[in-house]
């Protein structure tokens, strides 16, 4: 009987659970990649255990439920299976770990029920002030796109004007990398400016990049803590994973004496962001800060005079680390004009003049040297001192069919010209990036404020629009998936809630579990500073079916103690219902308390986890910490006080009102009759 009690619940609850992570399998590019493997687990392990909840667990409990004693020589092996196989059948009230607990538990619950309506009206209330617009604690809560991933690494991209030569930006790169080994975090530096030999790195020299590899944190310089000075060092490797006693990454970079503050170069705009990350970024959006403006138009003049605007504007908004718009005219060029009337005078082409150009400045490969297994080409171009001014060129010697040799400057003007160092094309419109780097703010909040400052401050022409991107961007995009997701899996939630209580009150009692389970997420993850991010919302997600499965169960203990007592009727008054929704309530609670214990066993051994996806693992589990712990405290005080507002008001009141009804009426045609007589 106790199997089928709780063998249907429990199979509806876990299915409920694999539901719940329907939104995960919609999510797509990267966060998809890295949560569906998550999901696809999860809901393995649920579905199965879904169905040996209705199949092999029954059949493995009956046959592994010995209740008489072994008795068999020897005696001590006999008391030992007894101990290991029997064990001991306690009555709730006199059970070990549920008797204390119900001491704790009984005058909370009475209390409850005497105070049923300021009980409801007091988590409501908790409720609204947790999510109430401008004032509530969520609207505190920043968002992100993805939480900071420690790589191990560094990846400084500074930004200068276009046009730097290559000895200035090798220079500039020395002083670079000179700094940042001058910090005892660093271990390694390694920094390169221009492209790489490949046309899928189209990287200026204006653009560097600086791979900067840090030290193990275990070998960071020590920062007093408060543990410090008196605790063993076994005791610190224990406490530093809660409390480090070394400076955060976040820090080595932004901090007061931070990397950021040290690296102010004249001329030099700061990016910092990490290896991997960046290259996902560049590849997805083609911004590599957290907050890049691409501003589209027909005139690159235009956008670069855009940009400009928003960079000064920018600059003032709360968070901006560093802001620098492309300059998308900044490029300087040799341009070659030729005369061809005196080509034509001296019997030249004009391949034979661009040939000359491209040889003296650019070098031409005449041959290949041969150097056992290795092949070298060898190029040949004029010494610097006759190609690094537009004079000296101009006196170039161009060898004409007779054999003669004139100077350049007699069949082509060379001058230097301003235009653009690189042409973006985006939507078939041209386009040009301003790259926001942010500290100490969220993503969401950041971009909120920084779009209403320009919009006021920078107008824009007709023809020309702003797109915000960047991880941005990819919020968005995330958010608007599952707001059409999440509610389509709310709804399936409470149909299988339904299909198992079959009533509609019951499957809106269950689902009160979510909203409360929410405060606590809400105000843990403020208190531990987290902002909204892809990874706490697969927390929620989860956290939602992990309520569900919770509330069926507390709901099945309240409706078999009512059952139960209306079964020997004893269901006729008020205080037989409050009887029974105690009885229901208190001695019940073990189950209800090990559940519950069991998830938290399960999830805050990952608050203290270190290393590389620590942070995102946290951010999944912190608001299902939270949550749990408002919902479990929800179930047990504010359950049975709604439960009993329901049975009473829908059920024994109008049976109550119906007896007395009938009892008035017969009372009045007893009177007829009597008056007839």
């Amino acid at each position: 009987g106790a199997v089928k009690e709780v063998g249907g619940p429990s199979f509806f609850a876990l299915l409920v659970i694999a539901v719940s992570f329907m939104p995960i399998f919609t999510l797509e590019a990267q966060e998809g990649r890295l949560f569906k493997p998550l999901a696809f687990t999860k809901n393995f392990c649920m579905i199965i255990a879904a169905f040996l909840a209705i199949t092999l667990d029954p059949a493995i409990r009956l046959l592994f439920t010995h209740m008489k004693n072994f008795s068999f020589r020897p005696r001590f092996l006999a008391r030992a299976a007894n101990a290991v196989l029997v064990g001991k059948i306690h009555r709730e009230e006199n059970h070990p770990i549920s008797r204390p607990l119900m001491k704790i538990y009984h005058p909370a619950v009475e209390f409850v029920l005497k105070h049923q309506w300021s009980t409801i009206a007091a988590a409501f209330l908790v409720v609204a002030v947790t999510f109430a617009p401008h004032i509530g604690v969520f609207e505190k809560i920043g968002s992100e796109f993805m939480p900071p991933l420690d790589e191990g690494s560094l990846l400084y991209m500074p930004t200068t004007v276009p046009g730097i030569s290559v000895t200035e930006a090798q220079r500039v790169l020395q002083i670079q990398d000179k700094i940042l080994k001058s910090f005892p975090e660093v271990q390694r530096v390694f920094g390169k400016a221009g492209r790489a030999e490949t046309a899928t790195d189209p990287a200026p020299l204006s653009m560097m990049e600086t791979v900067v590899v840090l030290k193990p944190q275990s070998e960071w310089p020590k920062i007093p803590t408060w543990y410090s000075g008196w605790a063993p060092e076994w005791l610190k490797d224990i406490l530093r994973r809660a409390w480090p006693d070394h400076l955060s990454t976040e820090d080595l970079v932004h901090g007061p004496n931070g990397l950021d503050k040290a690296m102010q170069i004249p001329g030099v705009v700061n990016a910092w962001t990490m290896p991997i990350k960046a290259r996902v970024d560049m590849l997805t959006t083609g911004v590599r800060t957290p907050v890049g403006i691409k501003i589209l138009g027909p005139d690159l003049n235009k956008i670069q005079e855009i940009g400009l605007q928003i960079e000064a504007t920018l600059k003032s908004v709360s968070g901006t680390s560093s802001v620098y718009a492309e300059r998308t005219t900044g490029g300087f060029f040799l341009d070659l004009d030729l005369k061809r009337e005196e080509l034509a005078r001296y019997g030249l082409t004009v391949a034979q003049v661009e040939s000359t150009i491209t040889s003296a400045i650019g070098g031409e490969n005449v041959s290949t040297t041969v150097e056992g297994r290795e092949r070298y080409p060898i190029n040949i171009r004029y010494l610097r001192d006759y190609r690094s001014t537009v004079d000296r060129l101009n006196r170039t010697m161009i060898a004409t069919a007779s054999g003669a040799q004139i100077p350049m400057a007699q069949v082509a003007d060379l001058k230097l010209v301003s235009g653009p160092g690189m042409i973006r094309d985006e939507n078939a419109r041209i386009s040009g990036y301003v790259y926001v780097d942010i500290a100490g703010r969220d993503v969401g909040g950041y971009v909120e404020e920084a779009k209403k400052i320009v919009s006021t401050h920078v107008a824009l022409p007709p023809g020309y629009t702003l797109v915000w991107s960047g991880q941005y961007e990819n919020m968005l995009r995330v958010w608007d998936r599952l707001l059409v997701v999440v509610p389509i899996t709310i709804l399936i939630i409470l149909l299988l809630i339904y299909f198992n209580t079959r009533s509609l009150a019951k499957t809106l009692i269950i689902f009160l579990a979510v909203p409360f389970s929410a405060v606590g997420a809400v105000w843990f993850l403020y208190m531990l500073g987290y902002n909204m991010s892809i990874a706490v919302w697969v927390g929620l997600i989860a956290l939602m079916g992990v309520d569900a499965e919770t509330g069926v169960f507390m709901l099945l203990y309240l409706d078999l103690a009512y059952n139960s007592r209306r079964d020997q009727g004893l269901m006729k008054t008020k205080e037989d219902l409050r009887h029974a929704i105690v009885d229901g309530a208190v001695k019940r609670l073990r189950p209800k308390f090990m559940t519950v214990a069991v998830m938290f066993m399960g999830l805050v051994p990952i608050m203290w986890s270190t290393g590389a996806g620590s942070d995102v693992m946290k951010r999944i589990a912190a608001p299902m910490i939270g949550g749990i712990f408002t919902s479990f405290i929800m179930e047990l005080l504010v359950y049975p006080a709604i439960y009993e507002v329901w049975r009473w008001r829908f059920h024994l009141n109008l049976k109550t009102a119906g007896a007395g009804f009938a009892r008035d009426l017969a009372s009045i045609n007893q009177g007829e009759e009597n008056e007839k007589d």
